[in-house]
């Protein structure tokens, strides 16, 4: 809290108190908290916290006395907020003009007075920190240094709220600006996958009709467009599962039975003789986001499976725990990353610039994905990996 640095303006300052919002909010035990110690500080029977409003004195937090609002008009915070003390104290006995005028408005003959005005960064009055007293006293040096530190610390509050406004209006923007980024790449998406359809189907039947009658180049050729078609169809499948990912960390958060999911995922790839997938067995997490787990090992096992040229591929999953989060480890028998992208990966479209066993490249979205939903679960992934041997990632989620 600092001084006032600048002349009074009402103009300016009723401006500046609507950036808080604060008028006509609930009770909030934080500022009642302050209002009670303000009171023991100063041994007064009465302390507010008062915001003022174009003709009216608004009390956010009172204690001693009924929460009500008065007028401004002859009240001692009005009186407070146009001096220039930074702890403004009022006597009967020094200020009886004062005093008779503020009869009738108050719920009791007071005595004594103390304001401390709070400014706000660009020196606005926004409330002010006051006690009251039916008798005349005089406040110690010390009583007054507490009575001043309650006053910043309510500042602080009131800063804090407009801070979070702020960001909650951030949040509501950037919310409304992804919603429509993710509209565009839906649409965009959409209207390159009709004629990339009709690209794919073409061309596997200009193929199988034409089989033998073209030369091999011409036979290359059409392979390599084929080919090219299906990875941008799995790109710009891949982009939308990336910005529909956010949609899946919208679901419930439920108990989930880690066996039975793996389960689940396993016997969708355990259809050829060459795959091994084992996990862990009485495993119950709780309070997790199901759906989207089950996306990030679909796809990291699926990734596992796909970059293994091993004759036998295997995938092993260890579980840990502790009291503030669930461990995993996802280990495979495949190619390996090198180390020098163990970070670049998890980037989205980063590639190795590899094919997979059956000659398709990745898009690059896969693990940005896993990484950007494990994120969203309080979590981290982290890789270890030998070229040639195969790869473990180690990933965390927040319990809840």
């Amino acid at each position: 809290m600092q001084e006032n640095l600048i002349p009074f303006n009402e103009k300016l300052r009723r401006t500046a108190l609507k950036e808080y919002n604060i008028l006509n909010t609930g009770p909030d035990e934080d500022y009642d908290n302050l209002t009670f110690l303000a009171a023991s500080i100063s041994n007064s029977p009465v302390a507010k916290i008062s915001i003022i409003d174009n003709n009216r004195i608004w009390n956010k937090s009172v204690y001693g006395a009924e929460i009500e609002e008065i007028d401004r008009k002859n009240s001692f915070c009005d009186n407070t907020i146009q001096s220039d003390s930074s702890i403004h104290i009022l006597k009967r006995s020094i200020n009886p003009d004062l005093f008779d005028a503020a009869e009738g408005i108050y719920d009791r003959e007071f005595s004594f007075y103390a304001g401390i005005p709070l400014h706000n960064p660009q020196g606005h009055v926004i409330a002010v920190f006051c006690v009251l007293d039916t008798e005349e006293k005089d406040l110690s040096e010390h009583q007054k240094k507490g009575l001043k530190a309650l006053a910043r610390q309510t500042m602080n509050l009131l800063e804090f709220r407009k801070q979070k406004i702020k960001l909650f209006e951030v949040q509501s923007k950037l919310k409304e600006k992804y919603q429509e980024l993710e509209r565009f790449a839906s649409i965009v998406s959409h209207d390159l996958k009709s004629p990339l359809a009709n690209i794919i189907s073409l061309s596997e039947l200009l193929k199988d009709e034409n089989e033998g009658k073209f030369d091999k180049d011409t036979q290359q050729y059409l392979e390599y467009l084929v080919e090219s078609s299906y990875s941008l169809r799995n790109y710009i499948d891949g982009i939308l599962s990336f910005y529909r990912s956010d949609h899946v960390m919208e679901k419930d958060y439920t108990n989930v039975d880690l066996q039975k999911l793996l389960k689940g995922i396993a016997d969708l790839y355990q259809v050829a003789d060459d795959i091994i997938i084992t996990y862990p067995e009485d495993i119950l997490l709780h309070n997790v986001n199901k759906a989207a787990l089950t996306q990030v090992f679909m796809n990291l096992i699926s990734n596992a499976l796909k970059y293994n040229d091993k004759p036998l591929r295997k995938v092993h999953i260890e579980f840990n725990e502790n009291e503030e989060f669930y461990f995993f480890e996802i280990k495979d028998n495949g190619n390996g990353i090198p180390k020098e992208k163990f970070e670049e990966i998890f980037n989205l479209f980063t590639t190795l610039d590899t094919a997979d066993r059956d000659g398709g490249l990745g898009s690059g979205i896969g693990l940005a994905t896993v990484k950007k939903l494990i994120e969203s679960m309080g979590g981290s992934i982290s890789i270890d990996s030998e070229v040639g041997k195969g790869s473990n990632f180690k990933f965390r989620i927040k319990r809840f």
